[in-house]
């Protein structure tokens, strides 16, 4: 993978990394609005713009590729070179999600360690603690 592709997609947008995600499969771009709106629970919401902009600049950087067209839309699919980029976010994501667990883990340690004896007697943790 050359610099370029990793200096524009690691790490990826949260827009980008959706549109790899769903492009795993052959898909539309409204399509593509449709499921990440029905996976995140509506939470992200891509619009027009960024979504044909993000398109076609994938396209041209051969993250995805065009395969056809049907009912004048356009349907995409990720590449080998999509597949990488897309492999290498969701290891990032995962290293985050996993130094987020530890951290976490080790703060209620930490809060167990100070506070302990109200935590155990049902005092719950003092104000200043949270």
């Amino acid at each position: 993978m050359d610099a370029h592709i990793k200096k524009v997609y690691v790490p990826m947008t949260e827009t980008g990394f959706y549109i790899l995600l769903c492009l795993r499969e052959e898909m539309h771009g409204y399509g593509i609005v449709q499921k990440v709106e029905a996976l995140t629970k509506g939470a992200v919401k891509i619009s027009p713009g960024t979504m044909y902009g993000s398109l076609s600049k994938m396209e041209k950087d051969g993250i995805i590729r065009f395969v056809r067209e049907e009912d004048k839309r356009k349907i995409y699919r990720i590449t080998d070179l999509g597949m990488q980029v897309l492999n290498m976010e969701m290891t990032r994501i995962k290293r985050l999600y996993q130094n987020m667990l530890e951290v976490r883990e080790y703060d209620e340690k930490r809060v167990q360690v100070f506070y302990g004896s109200a935590v155990e007697k049902g005092g719950g943790i003092p104000e200043a603690a949270t």
